[in-house]
């Protein structure tokens, strides 16, 4: 494995420190894949034949809506593993959505029979494996209620402040925003363009100044805020 020991260690701490043998040589026997931006990682109706370890770079999951709009699940960050990545590997079934890199990724894989007998002998292994399944499950739930029955105007000026890099504008277009909104793009330039006529945005070309920023965490819950 062409992986340094002191990655594992920092961005998995418990299968680094948990000394058990199994976890050891299910470490040793994954490998080290590179991916560049936009590349698949897999794709609806595709098997599911290794666990993937995210070591740098990110992953967006998403999927279409009968309507033909986008909507992103969730991502996979440095540290964490796909949970449909997961779920398919348990249940032998197809992949229920896309997996696309966002920028280059750096991934541990697992080949699936090597996964499944760490998860059958390792107590430890079993704990990581369903502890990440839960965190993204609530995750996942968390932004499909908000995209079921929350705010545009919430959810967009959210979006934008995560978007926000220091002084810089947010250099994402309005199909960017509404595929991350899991909505039309229609609505997000037309919400856009009352934050316009509000004073608290200035509209480019494939950016978005932030004028007031403050009248935008104030559409925001607290929650937003703090995943900001």
């Amino acid at each position: 494995m062409n992986l340094d020991p002191d990655a594992v260690e920092r961005l998995f701490p418990e299968l680094a420190s948990s000394g058990d043998v199994v976890v050891a040589q299910v470490i040793r026997s994954a490998r080290r894949v590179t991916l560049p931006p936009g590349a698949t990682v897999f794709r609806q109706g595709s098997a599911c034949d290794q666990y993937l370890l995210v070591i740098d770079g990110s992953v967006r999951v998403h999927m279409l809506t009968d309507a033909g709009h986008e909507v992103v699940l969730y991502r996979v960050r440095p540290g964490e593993s796909c949970m449909l990545t997961t779920s398919c590997l348990l249940g032998s079934v197809p992949y229920p959505a896309d997996g696309v890199t966002e920028n280059s990724v750096s991934a541990l894989a697992i080949e699936s029979g090597a996964f499944k007998r760490a998860l059958g002998e390792s107590p430890d292994f079993r704990m990581f494996v369903f502890r990440n399944i839960g965190e993204r499950f609530a995750e996942v739930i968390g932004r499909l209620a908000d995209v079921a029955f929350g705010s545009i105007d919430r959810r967009l000026a959210t979006a934008l402040l995560r978007g926000r890099q220091s002084t810089q504008p947010v250099a994402l277009t309005h199909q960017e925003l509404a595929v991350e909104l899991g909505t039309a793009r229609e609505v997000v330039s037309r919400h856009l363009k009352r934050f316009e006529q509000q004073g608290w945005v200035s509209l480019g070309r494939s950016q978005i100044d932030l004028l007031d920023p403050a009248a935008l965490s104030r559409l925001c819950g607290p929650t937003d805020l703090l995943n900001q």
